[in-house]
């Protein structure tokens, strides 16, 4: 991808500007020392992952270093998996020129896998159904786009964040229409109709793009959907599922006492599905969002729940997924960290 894409504050970390001072220290004793030491900077997984943020970590190298020219970088690609202890990039070259970027480096290789890992967790979980990753509203608003970015390596779709769908470079199935989710602050904003909201919202936008509508505001999904089913007809896409886990649909107090009430169940969405298809409105599709972990993804699935979609926002950010790094070739004696041992992969290609 285009280095200016990722915005980075490049004159900032040009001039040893980090948030990791002990790293910027060391490429001012080398200046202060005059040494300009020829090195092999290796880095490598923790532990299996799908990568993420090699495009990114490239763009800081290509901007923020000393001089670009000098340095000979490889690396796996976006999307690529990688191993534990495997080698996932190589940079060489003066280490002066590039020191200070080092904990930049493993903290964008680490922050962006780690989504695209989890992404690529849940849709593997939700095959051959969409995943829908909503990140933004769960973390600073400086790591959304990246963040997006990364949950699209991983497979999964960003319909309401920056980047749409068309980043070069990753691909989207064709199958898959133009899309934008009604946000809830618009239905307040039409005094809590979501019919009219839903209308205002299509109406805004060109009619090549399909709308998702939250059908939860009033706490009675079947009613709604079925209101907005009718009304938007082939503007809609679909409807969304997103309960509170603290609250108990009104279609489901008929039936409690079996299952747990509570948020977006399976019985839920049967409830709409079913009141869907007796109107004849079976082309709406079901997202279903708020609280979705892979376990309840199982579940779903393993219940039968008529899903076309699962929605995921916090859980794009959990677990832990992180990267070392080490000098492992010098142009004088170099005495090697133990542990850290050069590993050569022939799966890394230049970046020219």
């Amino acid at each position: 991808m285009d280095p200016a894409w990722f915005n980075l504050p490049v004159d900032r970390f040009r001039q040893g500007g980090s948030i990791d001072r002990s790293a910027a220290r060391v490429r001012e004793i080398l200046l202060a020392t005059e040494r300009s030491p020829r090195v092999t900077l290796q880095i490598s997984a923790e532990r299996g992952c799908i990568m993420g943020g090699t495009d990114e970590s490239i763009a800081l190298l290509r901007l923020c270093a000393e001089d670009w020219a000098e340095l000979d970088v490889s690396a796996l690609s976006d999307g690529d998996r990688a191993d534990a202890g495997e080698t996932v990039m190589t940079v060489r070259g003066p280490y002066q020129m590039f020191a200070h970027l080092e904990p930049l480096l493993l903290g964008t290789l680490a922050r962006r896998t780690r989504v695209s890992t989890n992404a690529r967790a849940f849709v593997e979980a939700a095959r051959p159904k969409l995943i829908m990753a909503f990140p933004a509203r769960h973390d600073h608003w400086l790591l959304a786009s990246g963040d997006a970015l990364a949950a699209q390596i991983g497979g999964a779709l960003t319909i309401s964040a920056d980047p749409p769908v068309n980043v070069p470079g990753v691909k989207v199935s064709p199958l898959v229409p133009q899309l934008a989710l009604m946000p809830h602050a618009l239905i307040a904003l039409y005094g809590g109709e979501t019919l009219a909201a839903a209308e205002a919202f299509a109406a805004h936008l060109g009619p090549e793009v399909q709308v998702v509508v939250p059908v939860d505001y009033e706490n009675d999904a079947v009613h709604t959907a079925l209101d907005v089913a009718r009304a938007l007809d082939d503007r809609l896409w679909g409807v969304q599922l997103a309960t509170s886990e603290n609250l108990v649909d009104a279609s489901i107090i008929p039936t409690m006492g079996a299952f747990p009430p509570t948020g977006v169940n399976p019985q839920l969405v049967w409830n709409v599905r079913n009141a869907l298809d007796a109107e004849g409105l079976g082309d709406a599709k079901i997202l279903a969002s708020s609280g979705v972990t892979i376990e309840r993804i199982r579940q779903f699935e393993e219940e039968g729940a008529p899903v076309d979609a699962y929605g995921i926002g916090a859980a794009l950010l959990a677990s832990r997924t992180g990267f070392t790094a080490a000098l492992v070739e010098m142009d004088s004696p170099l005495r090697v960290r133990a542990g850290s041992e050069p590993r050569p992969s022939a799966r890394l290609e230049r970046v020219r």
